[in-house]
């Protein structure tokens, strides 16, 4: 109900439910294509992953490879590609989260990442 008591206009919510969704899916389209990076070791491994968290390279610094330690070499690719994806969901919630506001809240939206 609106203030004053009369019932709210049902082609105004719906245009206004329209608008929402297209500016969620054009959101959504610009993190598929934009691409984050993180790193580990200093900079010895960067990786690169898209908004929506797909893993698209994977750079490796010469320097990082010890064939008598491959275990550290791993840790750094794991540890790059978490900072990868800290960065994506940092995205995702600049780039959603005003989107998931407007849909009353955030948490619990079926879809949304948070």
């Amino acid at each position: 109900m609106i203030p004053g008591g009369g019932m709210p206009d049902m082609q105004q919510l719906l245009q206004q439910a329209q608008k929402m969704q297209q500016d969620l899916a054009v959101a959504q389209d610009e993190l598929a294509r934009t691409e984050v990076e993180g790193q580990a070791g200093g900079g010895l491994v960067k990786a690169t992953v898209t908004g929506s968290g797909e893993l698209r390279a994977l750079v490796i610094d010469p320097k990082a490879v010890d064939p008598e330690d491959t275990e550290t070499l791993a840790d750094l690719v794991v540890a790059a590609v978490q900072a990868a994806h800290e960065n994506a969901q940092a995205l995702q919630q600049q780039k959603l989260g005003p989107l998931a506001q407007g849909l009353g809240g955030g948490s619990g939206i079926p879809g949304l990442p948070f």
